[in-house]
């Protein structure tokens, strides 16, 4: 018999505290080994944990909507009923490592979502066979009366997420839609579309209350330590305008297709830094890293005020409408708070779009671990020399790198820049190739 502890566990390999979202399961109900507790908000996205014990749960140390640092116990999980009431007087005397009857074993939860890295050190598990459901998933399933054994699972090893549930009970009904926002409408006069589903704008962190001071969120605070990480790399900027009316064409042409603007960007900067190597490079103490993958983070304003980079991996060589997919997808559970690990923190180039925000130009910040970020304002008509000596109206945005000048120069910068407006201008119909 033994009382095991469940630690806070680390989500991510920059996450050093983790926020309590949920308690899957209340002191006293029985959990099986694999099964999930809690709901940990990372860093970057609320993942579920479950336990590696079979048992009760006895006594919840950390309770909804607090903190607690990676490694630290956040409940005590008994085997026996038995052992509830120890394990509580276990908790008030201060913890359970002079108990003779808490277990050794260090680890007592890992995350469903975690990296392989995490998987490997903490153990599996998966188990071959049982259920796997999120917490969405289980209460969407119980709302729309859906058998969960009837699902076959789109995560990882095979786990049900609330898009499954919902495919399911979509299936049959028609017309009737699936029962989440809609995207809003694309405006077609600035090429700088932003992604479906979009808000106008971020919503507010809390409402303001003059005189009284707001925590940071989570996320927040991840912002805050990568913002101030970046203060001792020497940056560099440069600007450039960029006719986008081939751009504007090929859009309005395909859009019907479910392109965005965001990966038709994304493309045209993948494609651009096949040619420029160490624009997609980052600096280390040992040299320069030069990244086998193309994967292209863009900036994404969370509801909650915060701040997060979705990636799309390899998009100079996955094609538009895929790559749209995919990034529509991202967005949605961005926002939801439901993005695995690599999907946020495996960019090698990143791209801030404040375009749709009618933004002419910026400087961005240069996020930790990568050489390069490309800042996009809006596209406005311009009046313009043409090379027949007369005037004319064009679209033009403007376009500013910011990169770091321990591995990257001026000219290499620039070179880049030129090649990406000669694509955008003068073939942007190879991007749909």
């Amino acid at each position: 018999m033994s009382i095991h502890e469940v630690f806070m566990p680390a989500l991510s390999s920059t996450m050093t505290e983790g926020k309590i979202v949920s308690w899957v399961k209340s002191p006293g109900d029985k959990v099986e080994k694999g099964e999930t507790v809690v709901v940990v908000e990372s860093d970057k996205a609320d993942m579920d944990v479950e336990t590696f014990y079979e048992g009760f749960l006895a006594h919840i140390i950390v309770e909804a909507g607090e903190t607690a640092p990676v490694g630290s116990a956040i409940a005590f999980i008994a085997e026996t009923e038995a052992e509830i009431e120890q394990a509580k007087s276990l908790a008030n005397s201060g913890g359970a490592a002079a108990t003779p009857t808490s277990s050794p074993e260090p680890v007592a939860a890992t995350a469903s979502a975690a990296t392989p890295a995490l998987a490997s050190q903490n153990g599996s598990n998966h188990k071959e066979g049982r259920l796997v459901a999120s917490p969405r998933a289980r209460k969407l399933a119980k709302e729309l009366k859906v058998d969960l054994t009837t699902l076959q699972g789109s995560g990882p090893h095979g786990r049900i997420v609330a898009e499954d549930v919902e495919a399911l009970s979509n299936k049959g009904k028609q017309p009737a839609p699936a029962p989440v926002a809609p995207p809003a409408p694309v405006p077609t006069s600035a090429p700088v579309a932003p992604p479906a589903p979009r808000t106008p704008a971020p919503a507010p962190v809390a409402a303001a209350v003059p005189g009284q001071t707001v925590p940071l969120t989570t996320f927040q605070n991840a912002v805050v330590r990568n913002m101030v990480a970046t203060i001792s790399v020497p940056v560099f900027r440069v600007g450039y305008t960029i006719t986008t009316d081939g751009l504007d064409k090929l859009y309005k042409q395909i859009k019907s297709k479910g392109v965005t603007m965001t990966a038709l960007l994304a493309k045209a900067v993948a494609v651009t830094l096949q040619k420029h190597p160490l624009l997609n490079a980052s600096y280390s103490d040992q040299g320069i890293v030069y990244h086998s993958d193309i994967n292209i983070s863009v900036a994404v304003a969370m509801d909650d005020g915060g701040l997060i980079t979705p990636v799309l991996q390899n998009a100079d060589a996955v094609d538009i409408y895929s790559l749209s997919r995919t990034w529509k997808s991202l967005v949605e559970r961005a926002r939801a708070k439901q993005l695995q690990p690599q999907e946020y923190n495996s960019g090698t180039f990143t791209l801030s779009n404040l375009g749709m925000f009618g933004v002419d130009k910026f400087d961005a910040i240069l996020p930790p671990g990568q050489g390069s970020i490309l800042a996009i304002g809006a596209s406005r008509p311009q009046v313009v020399a043409t090379a027949d000596g007369l005037f004319g109206v064009r679209q033009q945005m403007q376009v500013n790198i910011t990169s770091d000048h321990r591995i990257i120069y001026g000219a290499h910068a620039a070179a880049f820049l030129q090649d990406l407006a000669k694509l955008i201008e003068t073939n942007p119909q190879s991007l749909t190739l």
